[in-house]
């Protein structure tokens, strides 16, 4: 059986944040409640030249020069993404356009020209979808070689409870045979079901309702078939249908269903997985890695399989020593508080963590962002992790859950040592609250960075009907 996984990992997240201390204090929010009880400390935000195509387009470039690869040697890039720029040309495309143009006094004009390019949606599980499709095809095209990149806009409305989640940025997967950083086994466990816990809809407005709305609101002596008539060549009111369409990047969710279906999937996943690959899943996974909507998400969603492992385990009978009797009506809360599981988080689930709380939610690339995390961790703290077991818990609203393993490898501190994850994150410029709104709420403002970035998008005319266009 081939060995197929993770041979190179890259990412770009905005040089930009706003902390999380400065938005409760503007939001009147509980902080020590965000930061302590969620693990929020400060959540990236993309610059007004910035979007999830040169997110992923600079994650792409990292890829290819850190690893000196040729880009005709790679056969495919699939990107998942939930914030694409267009309904029907994937955003992958403006991508690799960027790429294409970066490299081209070294490779020459069209260096990807043969290769396969597509976005794949699905909320966040979109990049895991990406990335199982992908394994499947190096499997299928011996010695061939391809990059998995998700990049996400994570954005909701001002004040709203989803607020304070708000994340930005990209990771790009090089998938080989033979990898160096990881190898992912050929067993899923997949939970599929259609909810509404999380959607960004096309909404739709009467356009004579908006049309007489108006007319109220200003007072005008005018009818709505008057002002169709003086506005028949505006751009927006000029147009045959009864319904304007909008488009918004803010979701309609509900958090509380959310996580609910987010357990539902994640616990048939498991059953689905273990159909697949019987595992001993509190011993024998040595790291947990979880999409993660804000940092301490994972450890909250996984504590009742965690209390259902122990029962079956002998450490059961260090728990009981620790907090007392089963017969206990406090005995569950009393587990989720204990120093078993406080150790269980510390040794699984903490590394991939923390990266989380620097950057915030990054939908599709969550996931990956955690186990980049958790690699940065234990490289920086000196830890030999080769040959442990790594297990994936991924989930997408709407509603999705895959559940997947692989083997850490012998050489994943090469390719991970050039990497300086949180020393990139501590070099990022904090902006002020106002500029944060202003970036919000897509006001005409320069980039704040105080970083160079390779690309811009620059295109605000009414000609362009919405055709992104860059600068390099």
């Amino acid at each position: 059986m081939k060995k197929i996984g993770i041979d190179a990992i890259s990412y770009y997240v905005p040089s930009i944040y706003l902390s999380i201390e400065q938005l409760s204090e503007k939001r009147n929010l509980d902080f020590q409640k965000l930061n302590k009880g969620l693990g929020l400390e400060k959540m990236a935000i993309a610059d007004s030249n910035e979007d999830p195509s040169s997110f992923a387009a600079n994650a792409l470039i990292d890829l290819f020069e850190k690893n000196n690869l040729d880009p005709q040697e790679i056969g495919r890039i699939y990107m998942g993404t939930e914030s694409a720029l267009d309904a029907s040309k994937p955003s992958a495309t403006y991508a690799t356009d960027l790429v294409e143009k970066y490299f081209t006094n070294k490779f020459g004009e069209r260096c990807l020209k043969n290769c396969d390019i597509t976005d794949m949606t699905f909320a966040c599980i979109g990049g895991v979808d990406a990335l199982q499709n992908t394994i499947d095809w190096v499997s299928r095209n011996s010695g061939k070689k391809a990059i998995v990149v998700s990049s996400d806009l994570s954005k909701y409305e001002l004040n709203s409870t989803g607020e304070y989640t708000q994340g930005a940025g990209a990771i790009a997967l090089l998938i080989t045979e033979n990898p160096s950083i990881l190898t992912i086994d050929n067993a899923w466990g997949i939970a599929t079901k259609s909810e509404n816990d999380f959607f960004k809809p096309r909404r739709t407005f009467n356009k004579k309702d908006l049309i007489n709305e108006i007319i109220s609101k200003l007072n005008l002596n005018i009818s709505d078939s008057d002002f169709e008539e003086k506005f028949s060549e505006s751009i927006f009111w000029n147009n045959n249908s009864e319904i304007i369409e909008v488009f918004k990047d803010e979701p309609v969710f509900d958090g509380q269903f959310s996580n609910a279906c987010y357990v539902d999937r994640m616990q048939e996943a498991f059953i689905h997985f273990e159909k697949n690959k019987k595992t001993d899943f509190l011993n024998e996974w040595d790291h947990i890695i979880f999409h993660l909507p804000y940092a301490f998400h994972g450890r909250r969603m996984i504590f009742n399989n965690w209390f259902n492992w122990i029962k079956k385990d002998e450490k059961f009978g260090d728990l009981l020593n620790e907090i007392g009797s089963e017969d206990d009506e406090l005995f569950t809360k009393k587990a989720y508080k204990s120093n078993i599981y406080k150790e269980f988080i510390k040794n699984k689930i903490a590394p991939g963590e923390k990266a989380s709380s620097s950057i915030g939610n990054m939908y599709s690339a969550s996931v990956f962002m955690s186990l980049l995390s958790m690699l940065n961790v234990h490289y920086d703290n000196g830890s030999e992790i080769k040959d442990q077991k790594v297990g994936f818990i991924s989930y997408g609203s709407g509603s999705k859950a895959k559940i997947f393993q692989g083997i850490i490898q012998e050489n994943w501190k090469v390719k991970i040592q050039t990497s300086k994850l949180f020393e990139s994150l501590n070099n990022r410029k904090e902006i002020s609250f106002e500029d944060y709104q202003n970036l919000h709420k897509s006001k005409n403002i320069p980039p704040l960075s105080n970083h160079s970035v390779r690309f811009s998008h620059t295109d605000k005319t009414v000609n362009s009907k919405g055709y992104r266009r860059y600068k390099i």
